[in-house]
C-alpha cells in the first residue's frame, strides 16, 4: 500500500472532530451574546428596581458578617452573659429563662464581630470568672487577627506621647528656672472643702428674662432644719445621703463635716455598728438559744486554758470563766450597751475623732446585697490511648458560692454552679422554705434546694476565738475586730465553720471583701474537728442586689 495515498478512516476522524470544535464555538458565541444581551437589559432598568438577580453564570456569594442587631446563631447560643458581680437590678418575673440576662448593668446588645469585640468580649468574660467563654472568644478573636492583642492595648492603654519642650529665650532663663523651682501646690480636699462653709445654696436664674425665678425651699430654711432633713435622708439611705454633695458646694460642705449626721449613722441600727453582732444571736438552725445552752457556755470555756498557758489574753479567760450566765431578754440588753461602749471609745482612739472616718473604716457586714466566690480550676480529662500525652482534654470547672447575712444574726450559704444572675434574687428565707427536701420543682428557685441556714458574728478588738463560740477550732488564736466567723449546717451531724477576714478590693469602696482564713468541720456526736482545704477557694466579694431593698432583712 502506497503511503501517500490518504487513509479514509483517519479522514474521517478528522472531519468529526471539526464538526465538534465548531459546534462547541458556536455554543460558546451564542452563550456570550445571550450574557451581553441581559446585561445590557439590566443596565437599562431603573436603579430603584434594584439589582437583577438572574444571571445565566452563577456568581459566589460571599458571606457578609451579621449586624449588630442580628439574632443569636446556632454557633453563637454557646456564649452566655455573665452577670457583673457590682449590681443586680430588680429580677424580669415575665421573662423566659434564657433571657434572664437583661435586667444586668450595661447589657451587650449583640454579638461580636470583628476580631477586637471577641477580644473586649473575652477580657469581659475572663473579670468576671467564665475561664471557658473566655477562652472560646480569645481563640476566635486570633483566629480573625493575630495582632488583636496589640490593638486593644493600643485602643484601652495608649500612650501619650511626651510633651515636646518649648524653647525658652535666653534673656528669660532665670525667669524660667524660677518659675519651675516653686511649682504651683495643688490644693488638698481638706482645704477644698473648708472653703465652701462661705456658701450658700443659690437658687436657679428664671428661664426667662424678666420672669421670677424657681421656688428653691432649701435655699431659705434654716441651717438646723436643713441638718435634720439630711439626716433622716441618711437614715432612709446612705448612699443617697453622700450622692448630695454633688447638688452643690453647700451642701457637699455638709455632707462632708456635719459631724452629728455621721455619729447618727454609726450608732444607728439601720447601717451602724448597733447592727452588728459580736455574740451569737441564735442557733445555726435559726432556733433562738436556750438557757441550757447559755449555762454550757461556762463549761466550754476551759477549752481557752491553752490560751492562758501562753500567756495570750490570760486576764480574758478569767474573766469570761467567771462571767454568770444571763436570761436572753439581760443577755441582749448588756450586748447593745458594749457595742455602744465599745464604738466610743474606738471614736476615741483609732478613728482621731471623726465618725465619718469610723463608718468608712470600721470592719462591718453590709446587708443590701450578698457576697460571692466564683471559683475557677482546670482539671484534666481522659486521656486517649490513641493520642499523645499533649492532646488529652483539659475541663475548666466553675462554681460559686454565696452568702447572705442577715440582720438577726442569721445567715443563708449556697454552693452551686449556677450563675449569679439565676441565684441572687432567690437568696431569700421564703425560697429556702419553700424547697425544703427538693419540695416544688417547677419553680425557678429551685437552686435554693440546697441553700443551708447559718449564723454570723464579727469578732471584738482583743477578743479570742473561744469567747463566746460553743463550738470553736481547736487552735485558739487572738482575733481582730475584721474576722467574721460563720457556723452553717452540714451534712448527718456535722456543721461548717468559715472563718472569714473583711477587707477592701479597689479604691472607694470598703468592706466589700471576704478572705479565707479557715474552713472547718464539727462532728457533734464526737467532738471531732476536720479542716478543709483552702486550694481552690476564692475571697468573696461583695455585690449589691437592688431587690433586697435598702436596708436589707
Amino acid at each position: 500500500m502506497n503511503s501517500q495515498e490518504p487513509n479514509p478512516d483517519l479522514e474521517s476522524f478528522r472531519e468529526q472532530w471539526k464538526a465538534e470544535v465548531r459546534a462547541k464555538h458556536a455554543a460558546s458565541g451564542a452563550a456570550q451574546q445571550s450574557e451581553k444581551q441581559q446585561l445590557q437589559q439590566q443596565l437599562q432598568q431603573p436603579r430603584a428596581a434594584g439589582p437583577s438577580h438572574t444571571h445565566a453564570r452563577p456568581v459566589t456569594q460571599h458571606p457578609r458578617k451579621p449586624p449588630q442587631s442580628a439574632h443569636r446563631s446556632v454557633a453563637q447560643d454557646e456564649d452566655d452573659d455573665y452577670v457583673q458581680p457590682q449590681l443586680f437590678d430588680e429580677p424580669i418575673t415575665t421573662a423566659p429563662a434564657s433571657s434572664q440576662t437583661a435586667y444586668l448593668v450595661s447589657p451587650e446588645n449583640g454579638e461580636p464581630v470583628s476580631a477586637l469585640e471577641h477580644y473586649e468580649k473575652a477580657v469581659e468574660k475572663e473579670a468576671a470568672g467564665n475561664l471557658g467563654d473566655s477562652l472560646k472568644l480569645y481563640r476566635k478573636a486570633f483566629r480573625l487577627d493575630d495582632r488583636v492583642d496589640q490593638k486593644y492595648r493600643n485602643k484601652h492603654f495608649p500612650k501619650l506621647p511626651p510633651k515636646p519642650a518649648q524653647p525658652t529665650p535666653a534673656k528669660d532663663v532665670s525667669t524660667a528656672v524660677s518659675t519651675a523651682s516653686k511649682p504651683d501646690q495643688p490644693q488638698s480636699m481638706k482645704d477644698l472643702i473648708a472653703s465652701f462653709s462661705v456658701m450658700s445654696i443659690t437658687p436657679a436664674p428664671p428661664e426667662v428674662e424678666g420672669m421670677p425665678p424657681p421656688p428653691c425651699p432649701l435655699a431659705t430654711l434654716p441651717e438646723e432644719i436643713l441638718v435634720h432633713i439630711l439626716r433622716d435622708v441618711a437614715i432612709l439611705d446612705v448612699g443617697d445621703f453622700v450622692r448630695l454633695a454633688r447638688v452643690c458646694r453647700r451642701l457637699a460642705y455638709l455632707v462632708a463635716t456635719e459631724d452629728r449626721i455621721w455619729r447618727r449613722i454609726c450608732l444607728g441600727s439601720e447601717f451602724g455598728f448597733s447592727g452588728m453582732h459580736y455574740y451569737w444571736q441564735q442557733q445555726v438552725t435559726w432556733k433562738p438559744l436556750t438557757e441550757t445552752e447559755l449555762a454550757s457556755e461556762a463549761a466550754r470555756i476551759e477549752s481557752i486554758d491553752e490560751a492562758a498557758e501562753s500567756g495570750a489574753g490570760s486576764e480574758t479567760a478569767v474573766q469570761l470563766a467567771t462571767t454568770p450566765v444571763f436570761t436572753l431578754a439581760e443577755r441582749a440588753r448588756r450586748h447593745a450597751e458594749e457595742r455602744v461602749a465599745n464604738t466610743l471609745a474606738l471614736y476615741h482612739s483609732v478613728y482621731e475623732r471623726s465618725w465619718q472616718r469610723m463608718f468608712r473604716h470600721r470592719p462591718r457586714i453590709r446587708f443590701n446585697g450578698c457576697y460571692i466566690s466564683t471559683v475557677n480550676y482546670m482539671r484534666s480529662g481522659q486521656a486517649s490511648s490513641n493520642q499523645v500525652t499533649w492532646g488529652s482534654p483539659v475541663h475548666i470547672v466553675t462554681y460559686y458560692r454565696y452568702l447572705r447575712f442577715f440582720r438577726d444574726g442569721s445567715v443563708i450559704s449556697l454552693l452551686t454552679t449556677v450563675e449569679p444572675a439565676d441565684v441572687v434574687h432567690h437568696l431569700t428565707r421564703e425560697a429556702l422554705a419553700l424547697h425544703a427536701g427538693g419540695a416544688n420543682p417547677h419553680l425557678p428557685s429551685f437552686v435554693m434546694r440546697h441553700a443551708l441556714r447559718g449564723r454570723w458574728r464579727l469578732s471584738q478588738p482583743g477578743g479570742l476565738a473561744l469567747a463566746d463560740s460553743p463550738d470553736a477550732p481547736p487552735v485558739v488564736e487572738a482575733e481582730a475586730e475584721r474576722d467574721v466567723t460563720v457556723e452553717t449546717e452540714g451534712v448527718s451531724n456535722y456543721i461548717y465553720r468559715l472563718d472569714l477576714t473583711l477587707g477592701s478590693a479597689g479604691k472607694g469602696t470598703k468592706n466589700n471583701r471576704l478572705g479565707w482564713r479557715g474552713f472547718y468541720s464539727y462532728n457533734q456526736l464526737t467532738g471531732d474537728w476536720g479542716e478543709f482545704t483552702l486550694r481552690n477557694n476564692k475571697p468573696f466579694f461583695f455585690s449589691r442586689v437592688r431587690s433586697y431593698g435598702v436596708k436589707g432583712a
